[in-house]
């Protein structure tokens, strides 16, 4: 006879399907057991249990989030908002975030968007070209004021 799981178990055993796939923050994984409609105290026990197995650790997700990020590349106030939203305390992600300023820099990942975009572009309309470019680049997270100031120069050496 198949006995029944209890609810720590499900819910741990849910938790470990989860994290097979990715890291996740502390906050996505009670949200996701929550989703699941597992009790309170058993949500509580498995996100003990998984920290104290550094399972979950929002430090470590941080780092990997923002590098995968800016390997995209994605504009950093972009990455500071999702990490945000994903629970992630302020701290860990301004930490993380200034760290990954030491190598990462922005004006170079415009540069090479602008570069490939204002290529695939190159049969319209110039004007049209740098509008598309500059939501393009708005939507990946990048600062509008850079946006332009880059798209600017390359459009003068380019015209």
């Amino acid at each position: 006879m198949g006995r029944k799981k209890e609810p720590f178990q499900k819910a741990k055993d849910y938790a470990f399907l989860l994290l097979k796939f990715r890291l996740r923050s502390e906050q996505e994984l009670i949200q996701r057991l929550e989703m699941k409609k597992f009790d309170q105290a058993v949500i509580k026990r498995v996100v003990e249990f998984l920290k104290d197995r550094d399972f979950i650790n929002d430090q470590l997700f941080t780092r990997n989030w923002v590098k995968s990020r800016v390997a995209k590349p994605l504009g950093l106030s972009r990455i500071k908002r999702e990490l945000l939203l994903k629970g992630i305390q302020k701290e860990i992600v301004e930490e993380e975030i200034e760290s990954i300023k030491k190598s990462y820099f922005e004006e170079e990942a415009i540069v090479n968007i602008v570069k490939v975009r204002l290529r695939k572009l190159g049969s319209i309309e110039p004007q049209k070209a740098r509008k598309r470019i500059y939501a393009y680049l708005l939507r990946r997270g990048f600062s509008p004021d850079l946006v332009i100031e880059t798209i600017n120069q390359l459009c003068r050496q380019k015209y």
